[in-house]
């Protein structure tokens, strides 16, 4: 609204309000509102940091002639919630956020807005809220976690959850527990929460060369106040997110993630950018992108290294080095350069983390999209966290209406080598909310099966998980896809190094099956999860509730969004 909204007696009841806050009177009617999204939340090492990691953003925007408004969003550690039915709520959770930044903001009426957060869907909401606002915005990570150690051993999170249906005992297991997490800071693995603060620097959302210092590091509270100073910066430019991210920005993003091979929900975020943003994006660009660009990255689960370790060996910066030759270099960063004039002050020296395109860790893309007559509108894989004995499999379905009962026939030995298991409803609508499946991956791994044994779904996958995999099938079993027709003993045949994955049952055998299916009730009858249910997009564009039009705000159409 600028600085008149401050102004003038017709403003009065606005400044009082300021006024009895703590706020003088030049400061409210002078220097521009920033609003700092805080996402502490005590229950968690990404989070119980942010308070402190906050103050400094708000030094450096009162050092750099800002007001910060600091208030507080939701924020939830998924890993709390693994394994559990609760899960469901968690991708929810990144529409929560989003409306909850949007809903401050517009009644606040905020220059621009500075969001601190660390983990997955929390950090997600963030970003689109910044898509949605049209105001100046940035995002402050909390970066990552140190690793563990346990009798000499580098140990992260996922090491716990396997040594759990390894048949560690109780004791085993409370010795860990006391090793694996020892600062604060996001799990250091390629999970989601550390793809997405990588990604917030290809997005222009995250300042160049922060989102990835270890929260035990001091120069986060440096970057932090940095930040601070340079939002305000920000503010008084004018410059929101919709003028620094473009389609070629988002290509860079997509191009990104095949690179570190970051988590497969990154697919699902950056389509909601695109379609709150207005541009034209879908998984056939990640197709396109797979195609060109081998995995360079060694972080867990495709290499032996940690974020921490990324950090150190050079970071984002390096990696978008090491792509310039692929990249779209003429695109702007935050700063209002070019990625290619920030890029010429950085040497492409490969490591052991990081290495080149012509030396990848991998001969493969981070992730895949598979098409096929179960999933003709897309599913996703990440080819470096499959083994080599599992990228081809052709065997019978065990079919699950849910994780819960896969879990139980997998730990009751109801699973062999060569079984492809199929969980379903457990989508956007059918969970709802698009559970991360846990508990039967996790059983898969700890048995020993994950290099024998496929899991096809209609969910998502934590970044931690790893094996023959495919998530996110389209159409889901709800909408009445293909998976929601398959039955045990059917044949299928998954293909992840050529990208398919089909159902070899006959078209006329499916379409008797599809005359008998009937459409299940939804499991919530109220609440979130049914408000979700019923206004999410699918999967393969970005699982988010935006109910509006697909066309009605693509910028190429000239046309606004709708409802």
């Amino acid at each position: 609204m600028g600085k008149e909204y401050w102004n003038g007696a017709q403003a009065a009841h606005r400044r009082v309000m300021m006024k009895a806050a703590g706020y003088s009177d030049e400061d409210i009617r002078k220097k521009p509102h920033i609003g700092v999204a805080n996402s502490y939340m005590a229950g968690s090492p990404g989070t119980a940091h942010l308070r402190q990691v906050t103050e400094a953003v708000k030094e450096g925007i009162w050092a750099a002639g800002g007001i910060p408004v600091e208030f507080g969003i939701p924020a939830t550690c998924g890993n709390v919630a693994n394994g559990a039915d609760e899960m469901k709520y968690e991708q929810v959770g990144r529409d929560i956020v989003a409306m909850s930044i949007e809903f401050v903001s517009r009644v606040h009426n905020f220059d621009a807005i500075c969001c601190v957060a660390s983990c997955d869907l929390i950090i997600a909401g963030c970003y689109l809220a910044a898509c949605r606002l049209e105001i100046p915005a940035m995002v402050v990570t909390g970066g990552s976690m140190q690793a563990g150690n346990y009798c000499g051993d580098t140990v992260v999170e996922a090491d716990l959850d396997a040594a759990r249906f390894s048949g560690a005992s109780e004791e085993e297991l409370m010795e860990m527990e006391d090793c694996v997490c020892p600062s604060f800071g996001a799990c250091p693995s390629m999970g989601t929460a550390n793809t997405m603060q990588m990604l917030g620097e290809v997005l222009n959302l995250v300042m160049p060369g922060t989102s990835t210092i270890p929260a035990s590091d001091n120069a986060r509270l440096r970057a932090a106040r940095a930040a601070g100073k340079y939002m305000a910066e920000l503010a008084e430019s004018g410059r929101t997110p919709k003028d620094l991210i473009t389609k070629e920005v988002l290509e860079n993003a997509i191009m990104f993630d095949m690179a570190v091979a970051g988590s497969t929900n990154a697919v699902l975020h950056i389509l909601a950018y695109a379609y709150e943003l207005g541009i034209e994006l879908t998984l056939a660009d990640f197709e396109k992108y797979a195609k060109e660009i081998y995995c360079i990255n060694a972080v867990i689960p495709s290499g032996p290294y940690t974020v921490v370790d990324f950090h150190y060996a050079g970071g984002v910066k390096l990696v978008m080095k090491m792509l310039e030759s692929k990249l779209h270099t003429d695109a702007l960063t935050m700063y209002g350069n070019t990625w290619k004039e920030l890029l010429n002050k950085v040497t492409a020296k490969e490591n052991k983390v990081i290495h080149s395109l012509e030396n990848p860790v991998a001969k493969e893309p981070g992730l895949k999209i598979l098409r096929g007559n179960i999933s003709p509108a897309g599913a996703i894989v990440r080819p470096t966290a499959v083994f080599e004995e599992v990228k081809y499999l052709k065997g019978a379905a065990k079919v699950f209406d849910g994780d819960q009962p896969a879990y139980e026939a997998i730990m009751a030995g109801e699973i062999v080598p060569g079984d492809i298991i199929v969980v379903r409803y457990e989508g956007c609508k059918g969970a709802p909310g698009m559970k991360e499946l846990m508990l039967s991956i996790d059983a898969m791994i700890g048995l020993g099966l994950d290099k024998s044994v496929g899991l096809i779904t209609d969910a998502r996958f934590s970044g931690f998980n790893y094996g023959a995999i495919v998530g996110h099938i389209s159409p889901e079993a709800y909408d009445g896809g293909v998976i929601a027709l398959i039955e045990n003993g059917d044949i299928i045949e998954m293909d992840i190094t050529n990208g398919f994955v089909n159902l070899l049952v006959s078209d006329e055998e499916l379409e008797k099956r599809k005359k008998k299916w009937v459409c299940p009730p939804l499991k919530q009858e109220k609440g979130v999860l049914n408000i979700y249910a019923q206004m999410c997009r699918p999967a393969e564009q970005g699982g988010a509730i935006q109910p509006w039009n697909l066309d009605a705000c693509y910028r190429d159409k000239g046309a606004a969004g709708k409802p």
